[in-house]
């Protein structure tokens, strides 16, 4: 018997390093090794399918080499047919082990010469020259399927993210072109606008990070801009990148007049986003007429049947079970990855990172900075950087103290998060809803425990004890997600409508003439709504010897807005390049005012389905609370009247009356009912607001309804 599962436990630890190498960086590097080794050679001779493989990479923007992941992708297919051959024969024998069928039966229902394959029910008795058989013939169809597939789905993986990766560009592109031809008007040249741009890739997101790969090009290897634009056109996903790379390299390479182009290309990227949003709305629209027929009405109507018919004829509680536990929160589930997975190449892909470029970064170089005559560098806030030491004692000593201020300082970063979090806990929560978390779940994992019977008299006695308490701690858990996330995003949105009035403001300062330093201070003391108090702050912190740069970039971090991110990239690169910064503005206030009217539309257009969502799930409640209140009632008082003991008397339809749980059918109206309130409350808020964190108030809201409904109904 133990020989019999040796090659189960071969197979098993054939498998173990590949399962652990996306989670282990020593297995991963250890996998990498023996599959270059074994196939390097083999993936580099130079043939058509490498160069198109070479091209799927590119796309994919994966960071590892051509010669590693074909040979790791022809390891894992290997490994992938050898551990299939065995595992196929062991899965089958558990399930026919399962599903309690004989040898004699599987013998009786294969062809005489695949009558060997009914030992595979008595797995565990097999001899080696038994089992043999069994293995081959698993190999040659399990295990050639497996390595098969494992192949085909390596590579076409990178085709999807590929795929994916030129929706995010082309979603992103009309700011990149923004930025482009903002700075390009500020005086900048083209090398440095887009090497300017690959440092703010966190803020404009994958269009910049594949305009990097030009940067890149040219910083590493040399190359100039033209023939680096090209490539990088050449290798893109994305067909609008592709085309604005040979634009721009052609406009370049002709002398033509850069501004104007890029100009037009801005103008039409703005256009063709206007477009693209007039999709997407209708995309998700579509999508909302899909959810409201399909995972709504559709569920409704199939419980409403299977309650008749499980009443009337025949118990169907564990098909109704199945429908309202399994069915409807898994549909949900998929319906909700398959619209983000859809719409994400079309929706507002704005980045929630902040830039990579940390001000706090710059000043720290700053401060440690001297110039070449060992004189002290004035630092932003008044002070100087200490000048060298003339003499080694003082070399040493310097030395020391640095290491002791070092040391002082890791052992506060090492703290800081816990203090900011003690200073300032609701701004840490409104900034990380998810936090909520850790009060919540405690405390409504009390309240059901608090609440639920100590005696339990059966498993549907305390199934009906303890859902409202579970639905209870629901709804606290959800509520408080859903009012921390809603007040972070409103603070958010109301600093936003003020922010093309302000880039506004400071562009016809600065075209009159005013520094930028001037015209902050101006708008400081103007009235901008809710970004009046963190202008305020940016002047403050001008006044006490931080730089605009400096300021602007603080009021970044504070506001955490992709929108005021990209503005702040956008106006402290034009500072350090000209003191005129007007054009810059009001490309900046621009494109901000274009992110506000687009989604202003899409919220406006949403409203409708959003609407139709709760009107759905009004109906599914009120006939759920129908069937409840009146079809139940009518069915116990059918089984109080219905004849029985009579000889010769036939109940027809109702002859099965008196055999009913009604009980149970409540208790599962009452979970479908809560059930498919947080499913159309979490895709209203992704199909009404873009994503699953909006629904978490409708979600909350709909709950509510349910839970009051019953409480009602009881």
């Amino acid at each position: 018997m133990v020989l019999s599962f040796l090659p189960l436990v071969g197979a098993l630890v054939l498998l173990s390093p590949v399962a652990a190498a996306p989670v282990s960086r020593s297995a991963n590097l250890a996998v990498t090794r023996v599959a270059v080794h074994a196939f390097g050679d083999y993936v580099a001779t130079d043939r058509p399918r490498r160069h198109r493989q070479q091209d799927r990479l590119r796309a994919a923007h994966v960071g590892v080499t051509h010669r590693s992941y074909a040979s790791k992708t022809i390891m894992y297919a290997a490994v992938a047919g050898l551990s299939g051959s065995v595992l196929g024969v062991y899965v089958a024998a558990a399930a026919l082990a399962l599903l309690r069928i004989g040898g004699e039966a599987v013998r009786a229902s294969l062809p005489a010469g695949l009558a060997f394959l009914a030992n595979i029910t008595r797995l565990g008795e097999l001899t080696a020259a038994e089992l043999f058989p069994l293995l081959l013939f698993s190999s040659a169809t399990v295990g050639i399927g497996s390595a098969a597939g494992t192949y085909l789905l390596r590579w076409e993986i990178l085709d999807q993210r590929a795929q994916a990766r030129a929706g995010r560009i082309e979603a992103t592109l009309p700011r990149t072109v923004a930025f482009v031809y903002a700075l390009s008007r500020s005086g900048m040249s083209l090398p440095a606008v887009l090497s300017t741009l690959s440092h703010n890739e966190a803020v404009y997101g994958e269009a910049a990070r594949e305009l990097g790969v030009a940067v890149r090009d040219m910083d590493t290897f040399g190359t100039d801009v033209i023939t680096a634009l090209e490539r990088m056109s050449a290798r893109t996903p994305s067909q609008n990148m592709a085309e604005f790379g040979e634009n721009l390299a052609s406009v370049l390479g002709s002398g033509q007049e850069l501004s104007s182009f890029l100009r037009d290309q801005y103008e039409r990227y703005q256009e063709e986003a206007e477009s693209q949003q007039e999709q997407y709305l209708e995309l998700v629209s579509t999508f909302a007429e899909a959810y409201v027929t399909v995972l709504v009405a559709g569920p409704l109507f199939f419980i409403t049947i299977l309650v008749v018919i499980g009443i009337v004829l025949s118990d169907t509680l564990a098909l109704l079970r199945a429908v309202v536990y399994l069915a409807i929160p898994l549909a949900s589930v998929g319906f909700a990855v398959y619209i983000d997975s859809i719409t994400r190449s079309t929706g507002d892909v704005s980045p929630d990172a902040d830039p990579v470029r940390d001000p706090r970064v710059v000043a720290l170089a700053a401060s440690n900075a001297a110039d070449s005559s060992g004189a002290p560098v004035a630092r932003a806030d008044g002070g100087a950087a200490s000048a060298p030491a003339g003499s080694r004692g003082m070399e040493a000593a310097s030395t020391e103290s640095w290491a002791a201020s070092r040391q002082r300082l890791a052992a506060y970063d090492r703290i800081e998060s816990l203090l900011d979090a003690a200073k300032r806990p609701g701004e840490i929560v409104l900034d990380r809803p998810g936090l909520t978390a850790l009060v919540t779940l405690p405390v409504g994992a009390v309240w059901v425990w608090i609440r639920a019977p100590s005696f339990r008299p059966s498993p549907l006695a305390f199934a009906r004890a303890i859902d409202s308490p579970v639905i209870e701690a629901a709804l606290l858990v959800l509520g408080a997600y859903g009012l921390a996330y809603e007040i972070e995003k409103r603070r958010t949105r109301a600093v936003e409508r003020a922010v093309p009035n302000f880039l506004d403001r400071m562009a016809s300062v600065n075209d009159a003439g005013v520094s930028v330093v001037e015209a902050l201070g101006r708008l400081a003391r103007s009235n901008l709504d809710d970004f009046s108090a963190e202008v305020q702050r940016a002047w403050r912190d001008v006044q006490w010897g931080a730089t605009v740069t400096t300021a602007l970039g603080r009021l970044r971090d504070r506001v955490r807005s992709p929108m005021v991110s990209r503005a702040v990239a956008l106006v402290t690169n034009a500072v350090e390049v000209s003191g005129d910064v007007a054009p810059v503005l009001e490309i900046a206030a621009d494109e901000a005012r274009a992110t506000r009217r687009l989604r202003r539309e899409r919220r406006q257009v949403m409203l409708t389905y959003l609407l139709v969502i709760y009107v759905s799930f009004a109906v599914f409640l009120g006939i759920i609370a129908a069937l409840t209140v009146a079809f139940i009632p009518a069915v116990e008082g059918a089984q109080l009247s219905a004849p029985g003991g009579v000889t010769g008397v036939s109940t027809g339809v109702f002859g099965g009356l008196g055999s009913v749980n009604t009980s149970r059918y409540v208790l599962l109206f009452y979970h479908a009912a809560a059930i498919q309130g947080v499913a159309s409350g979490l895709i209203a808020g992704q199909l009404g607001e873009g994503s699953v964190s909006d629904g978490a108030k409708h979600a909350t809201v709909m709950l509510l309804l349910a839970y009051l409904t019953f409480v009602v109904v009881g």
